[in-house]
């Protein structure tokens, strides 16, 4: 099976977008912790739970995520600018995103077994040079790719800019441009704004 996701060429570069498989994860370390910080979230406030750490990774959550990787379902997906890895896309099936699948702040809007984007990640320095939109059409073409029927997010609406610390949530304009329409809204906040239902139904 192949892991290319999605590869998308420009005049400027070649982008290409492909889940974060354990021979990757450098490459997703070096966009979401370059410094490797042991107390950095790694990506897993939603997916796992402190036991869960501990049994996965021995108390490591560096060690947890690598873990992860090697699951049928890695837990999200790189994309790559001319070989450099600038972004970093967490989806994966609800079902198979423990705190979010069981959230009664984000509670599912109908039985749809939909795949989840829980957090986009843009490296530093690659900024405001069009990573967002590649890397949510990789992941997209990754879940569909899967068999996903549709992919939702939970971004919100601010009037202004974001307040970086939650900027992983996304808004409600990145995903609009990336084919994605409110269906919903739910009882979570970030930056004490409201988080939406997005989703962008497949196939």
């Amino acid at each position: 099976m192949s892991t290319t996701a999605a590869t998308q060429a420009t005049e400027e570069s070649v982008w290409e977008t492909h889940p974060v498989t354990p021979d990757r994860f450098e490459d997703f370390a070096d966009v979401i912790n370059a410094n490797r910080r042991d107390k950095h979230c790694w990506c897993l406030s939603h997916r796992l739970r402190a036991p869960e750490i501990e049994e996965l990774g021995g108390g490591d959550r560096q060690e947890a995520m690598r873990r992860l990787t090697e699951r049928e379902n890695p837990p999200g997906v790189v994309t790559y600018r001319d070989g450099v890895p600038v972004g970093w896309c967490s989806i994966g099936p609800r079902a198979e995103i423990p705190l979010l699948a069981a959230s009664k702040l984000m509670r599912p809007i109908d039985e749809v077994p939909v795949w989840s984007i829980i957090c986009v990640v843009v490296r530093p320095g690659h900024r405001r040079q069009g990573v967002t939109a590649r890397m949510l059409e990789g992941a997209v073409a990754h879940a569909a790719s899967r068999g996903a029927p549709a992919v939702e997010a939970h971004p919100v609406d601010p009037e202004g800019r974001m307040d970086l610390t939650m900027a992983f949530v996304g808004t409600r304009m990145m995903f609009e441009n990336a084919g994605f329409r409110v269906v919903g809204t739910t009882d979570a906040k970030a930056s004490r704004l409201p988080r939406l239902v997005m989703r962008r139904e497949l196939g």
